[in-house]
């Protein structure tokens, strides 16, 4: 169950585990609000899925809507993949008589709220497992929970497969680079935590210091606007652009020459797994979950939160490095193959196998 209606991270991982699921003969159902981005990506696949109206933060007829859907569907287990759908899970058994086991996916990298409803909803009898996609959310969540034993660690994982064995050059082709410049890129949502500001300053050092590049922010939200003025007041717009959301990122992420991942805070961050499989050198910045994936020297290098400096440095290196590029980029690609989608699913589908057994 998601509640979202754009389409982000975790409905990408609710995604893939319903296709590994039905790969392993189990029958996924998806619960979703009406008109969102996974129920259309559903109506494609001709997946089960039930659509129902949710509104604000408290979802109460979307809570009904799910209670009868388990019910008709004779479901096993509820897994909710975000926290409003935490909040129908626990709303459905208080008020519409849910009795199903429930399983949370947490991917977020900041304590359990301290509010009674919080303390309430993740301590709930009915919530069996929380899935935590990184040991540091798992350490962050454990305070909270009463019963420490219901957290577990299943790391998010992403589609091997997908990636083609050379770049088709989209983006040298449109925007009319050379073969000689490198290009420097990031693919994420433009969202506070993303830190694409830090991207920038990375992306400012090295261009004042005379390096060649240029720079791609593959991704669209709600600070594109701020973003893109900010880029302006630093005279980067020649050097940067924006290419807003593109559906074909699997042929876009392999064109980069460097990964620049410069979250403050993140759960996992699979874009990071995604440029691994794709054999793109990575320099990101120690936040969340991120070192679990950036071993640094061995998989790729690390610098601390908002370190632009330490970026630049880093990019620096792997450039004028071959023989390091080439070691971290090898190391990666076998590192990576630990997240696969069939791992995450195989995983999870245990911790389904637990409860009901």
């Amino acid at each position: 169950m998601s509640t979202p209606q754009s389409w982000r991270g975790g409905e990408q991982q609710l995604a893939y585990l319903m296709e590994e699921l039905e790969r392993l003969g189990i029958t996924p159902l998806a619960m979703t609000p009406t008109g969102s981005a996974l129920s259309r990506f559903c109506q494609q696949k001709q997946w089960q899925h039930q659509t129902a109206l949710k509104k604000g933060g408290l979802p109460l007829s979307f809570a009904k809507a799910l209670s009868l859907y388990a019910n008709q569907k004779q479901v096993n287990v509820v897994h909710a993949h975000d926290s409003h759908a935490h909040t129908a899970c626990i709303l459905a058994a208080t008020f519409w008589g849910l009795k199903l086991p429930v399983v949370l996916s947490r991917r977020v990298d900041f304590p359990v709220g301290q509010s009674a409803l919080s303390r309430y909803k993740y301590n709930h009898p009915q919530v069996k497992q929380i899935l935590c996609v990184s040991e540091a959310i798992q350490e962050i969540v454990r305070p909270s929970i009463q019963r420490p034993e219901r957290l577990k660690v299943v790391y998010s994982g992403v589609d091997l497969q997908k990636f083609p064995t050379t770049a088709p050059g989209h983006l040298r082709k449109e925007f009319g680079l050379s073969p000689d410049i490198p290009l420097i890129g990031n693919v994420a949502a433009l969202a506070d935590h993303k830190d694409h500001f830090t991207f920038l300053r990375t992306a400012k050092l090295l261009i004042n210091q005379g390096f060649k590049a240029h720079f791609f922010i593959i991704g669209d939200g709600e600070l594109r606007a701020e973003l893109e003025a900010f880029s302006q007041a630093e005279n980067l717009q020649e050097q940067v652009t924006f290419t807003g959301f593109r559906a074909n990122v699997t042929e876009l992420l392999p064109e980069l020459d460097y990964f620049l991942f410069t979250s403050k805070t993140e759960g996992l961050g699979t874009s990071i797994l995604d440029a691994f499989a794709a054999k793109v050198p990575v320099v990101a910045t120690a936040g969340g979950g991120i070192p679990e994936l950036v071993k640094h020297q061995e998989t790729g290098l690390l610098a601390p939160v908002k370190d632009a400096d330490l970026l630049a440095k880093h990019l620096q290196k792997l450039i004028s490095n071959d023989s390091l590029r080439d070691k971290l980029t090898k190391n990666a690609l076998k590192w990576v193959q630990k997240f696969s989608k069939k791992e995450t699913a195989r995983q999870t589908l245990l911790s389904y196998q637990e409860l009901l057994n």
